[in-house]
C-alpha cells in the first residue's frame, strides 16, 4: 500500500506510542517523513518499552506522560496534524479486578483527549484503536460490524464507550475521527511476559524458553490473527483519507484456526515443543467469547485494506525477533 507524500512533514502524536503497535506505527510513520511524537507513561503493566524504538531515539520525540492528565494532553494535541489513539488499559482479567484503573483509561481519559482536540485542535485527525472484545460472544460468524455489541467483561464494556465517545464527537463536532476494531495482533516487540496484550505472547516466550504451550479448554476455539504491519498499515489508510471519517472498520484475516492447531503450527516452526491440554481457569472461562472470526469485508470495499502477512510467516518472524531479542522482552 502507498500514501504518496501523504505522511511526509506530517505532526502525528501517537498514544501508547512505546507499546507494540504504537512503537511499530512510530518508527513507519518516521521513514515516511513524518514528524512523530510518541506519549507514553511507561507504566510497567502497560507494556510501553523503550527498546521499542532502538535505532530511531534520535529520529522521533518521545514524551512520557499518563493520558490520564489533562493537561499533558492539552498541551501535547496542539499543533498536531494526526493522533493514533492506542493508549488504552487492555487487560480483561484486570478489569475484572480493577475496573476503576479500567475506567479511568479507558472511558475517562478518552473524554479528557477528545476535549483536549476540540478546544485546541478540532481539525486534527483521529484514528482510535478499538477491539473486537466488544461483541462479545458472537452471535454468528464471521463478525460484521453491524453485529450486536454485548461485551462479557469491564474491559470490552470501557473500549465500547471509548470508541463511542469517538463517534459522538465526530456527529456532534465534525471531527475526523475513525475506530479500527482490532482482533488479536501480534508480531515483533509485542509483549510476552505476561498475557496482558494476547495470549499468543505467552506462547511465543514459552515455546523459545522449551516449556510447554498450555492450551486452555479442549482447543478447539477458533480466532483469527493479524501481524502488526499490517494493522500499521490499515490506520495509516484511515488517517489518509476522509472516506473514513465518522466510520467504524473490522480488521480481520482470511485466516482462522483452532487454538491446538495453532499451538502445533507454532511448535512446529520452533522446531519442536510440547503442548499441554488443560482445563478453563474459573476466571478466564467466565469472560471467554469462544469462536472468534471478523468480517472486514467494509474496510477492505471502502479503503482497499487486507492482509499481506500469513500466520504461518508471521509466527516465524516474531520468533526470529523474540529469539534474537529476549534480553529486552522478558
Amino acid at each position: 500500500m502507498t500514501f504518496g507524500n501523504f505522511y511526509a512533514g506530517k505532526r502525528v502524536l501517537i498514544t501508547g506510542g512505546l507499546g507494540f503497535i504504537g512503537s511499530t506505527l512510530g518508527r513507519r510513520l518516521t521513514d515516511l517523513g513524518s514528524q512523530v511524537v510518541l506519549v507514553d507513561s511507561l507504566i510497567p503493566e502497560y507494556g510501553g518499552n523503550l527498546f521499542n524504538i532502538a535505532d530511531y531515539e534520535d529520529r522521533l520525540c518521545v514524551n512520557i506522560a499518563d493520558v490520564r492528565d489533562e493537561f499533558s494532553m492539552d498541551y501535547l494535541v496542539r499543533g498536531q496534524d494526526v493522533l493514533f489513539n492506542l493508549a488504552g488499559q487492555n487487560s480483561h482479567l484486570d478489569s475484572m479486578t480493577d475496573p476503576y484503573t479500567d475506567l479511568e483509561i479507558n472511558v475517562r481519559s478518552q473524554v479528557s483527549i477528545l476535549e483536549a482536540c476540540r478546544k485546541h485542535n478540532p481539525a486534527i485527525t483521529i484514528v482510535y484503536s478499538s477491539t473486537r472484545q466488544i461483541y462479545g460472544k458472537p452471535d454468528y460468524l464471521p463478525v460484521d460490524e453491524k453485529h450486536p455489541l454485548h461485551p462479557t467483561d469491564v474491559n470490552g464494556i470501557n473500549k465500547m464507550a471509548g470508541e463511542w465517545y469517538h463517534v459522538l464527537y465526530h456527529n456532534v463536532y465534525g471531527m475526523r475521527v475513525t475506530s479500527l476494531r482490532l482482533t488479536n495482533t501480534y508480531g515483533p516487540r509485542m509483549r510476552v511476559k505476561d498475557a496482558r496484550q494476547t495470549f499468543l505472547g505467552v506462547w511465543l516466550r514459552r515455546v523459545i524458553d522449551g516449556e510447554p504451550i498450555e492450551v486452555w479448554g479442549d482447543g478447539t476455539q477458533r480466532r483469527d490473527f493479524n501481524y502488526v504491519d499490517d494493522v500499521v498499515e490499515a490506520m495509516l489508510l484511515c488517517a489518509a483519507d476522509s472516506r473514513s471519517d465518522g466510520r467504524i472498520y473490522n480488521l480481520g484475516s482470511p485466516e482462522s484456526i483452532a487454538l491446538a492447531d495453532l499451538a502445533r503450527q507454532l511448535t512446529e516452526i520452533n522446531g519442536g515443543g510440547a503442548i499441554h491440554l488443560i482445563p478453563f481457569p474459573p476466571d478466564r472461562k467466565r469472560i471467554d467469547i469462544g469462536d472468534y472470526l471478523a468480517d472486514y469485508t467494509l474496510i477492505h470495499n471502502e479503503l482497499g485494506w487486507q492482509p499481506h502477512v500469513g500466520l504461518r510467516e508471521g509466527l516465524s518472524r516474531s520468533l526470529d525477533y523474540l529469539r534474537t531479542y529476549r534480553q529486552h522482552y522478558w
